[in-house]
């Protein structure tokens, strides 16, 4: 049973500043909501799936990621958000309220700060409609940050200090690279490929060279089994899918050399972001890289043989966060202490 949890306010206190704290990691793969007090209440796909005829929503999270490419003509399953920005907002809208009812008893939801993470270069039109989306969930305290900022702070980084922090954020829909100082942004880039371009990369190539058509969540499977930057890894996985020939169900092997040949060149995507963004790093800046490194977090750190390759790439050290799909919701904890809110009179 899904654990529930009752968030009371201290109904006595005048003290106006006192809000209840909701940080949002509204991310393209997976959506994770922490509530002061109570740590991480959801960390699951942001999948969500709809009745066709009543709109309601039938399933949000891990249940509804395990409906796709298998409904029927009653079911409608959504990724809210492409590329790391949302592309379906009432869909957005009704996976929150999904999550939320896993919090029981919110009062006076109006009164909460709510912190959204974005990736680096949303646009302003972008960061309007994440605002909006707190909105109409009853929020009207909101504010956005950037992703590699929280992600900064979650990896346990002092970004408040003069000492640069230069950080690759490689998601599900996108990969921030910038560098930090003072407690914010001095410096950033992002590109629209990241764990989700690997899983369409993956279906082009099981598809052009095995003659078999396979899904996103057989690709994402692929991925996380034999995806690899070491020359010397050698696994292999039986993958199963349609084949393009005979047009009936079929397998194939695929190894892990074949998926790191895939990979390489998304890698060098990256690692082009990150050159771009130290060459226009100021040098007093620069100067702090040298001992400081890269920290890596996001999904995408966790390829085997990624510390190696970008240290080669790039000439830095290169760190791995080490809870890296949580750093950046970890992070809003600190941004959230630091805008003067907290919860009042937390209950277990």
């Amino acid at each position: 049973m899904k654990k529930q949890f009752n968030l009371v306010f201290d109904q006595a206190s005048d003290d106006k500043n006192k809000k209840l704290g909701i940080g949002i990691d509204l991310g393209t793969t997976n959506l994770l909501i922490y509530v002061q007090g109570h740590g991480i209440i959801f960390n699951e796909p942001s999948v969500v799936a709809f009745d066709v005829e009543t709109g309601e929503v039938i399933a949000g999270g891990q249940d509804a990621y395990s409906m796709i490419g298998k409904t029927h003509s009653h079911i409608k399953v959504c990724r809210p958000l492409r590329e790391g920005v949302i592309s379906d907002m009432e869909a957005a809208k009704a996976l929150l309220k999904y999550c939320f009812t896993r919090v029981n008893n919110i009062k006076n939801i109006q009164n909460a700060l709510c912190l959204i993470c974005c990736p680096s270069e949303v646009t302003q039109i972008e960061r309007e409609a994440m605002k909006q989306l707190a909105v109409e969930m009853g929020i009207n305290d909101v504010f956005i940050e950037e992703e590699i900022k929280a992600g900064a702070i979650g990896s346990g980084n002092d970004i408040y200090n003069s000492k640069a922090v230069m950080v690759c954020d490689i998601g599900g829909g996108t990969t921030d690279v910038g560098v930090l100082a003072l407690g914010d942004v001095v410096l950033s880039q992002s590109i629209r490929i990241a764990g989700n371009y690997i899983d369409n990369e993956i279906i082009k190539y099981v598809h052009k060279n095995h003659n078999l058509v396979i899904g996103p969540m057989t690709a994402e499977k692929v991925k996380k089994e034999l995806i690899t930057l070491y020359a010397d890894d050698d696994r292999t996985m039986r993958v199963c899918g349609r084949d393009l020939m005979k047009g009936v169900p079929s397998s194939t092997e695929v190894n892990s050399q074949e998926i790191r040949m895939v990979v390489l060149p998304v890698m060098a995507e990256i690692v082009s972001v990150i050159r771009n963004v130290l060459e226009i790093t100021p040098p007093e800046l620069s100067a702090d890289l040298v001992d400081a490194g890269i920290i890596c977090d996001g999904g995408g750190s966790q390829i085997p043989g990624l510390k190696e390759f970008l240290e080669e790439a790039v000439s830095l050290p290169v760190e791995i966060c080490a809870q890296p799909l949580t750093a950046v919701v970890e992070g809003t904890k600190v941004l959230l202490k630091n805008r003067g809110y907290y919860l009042i009179n937390p209950v277990d």
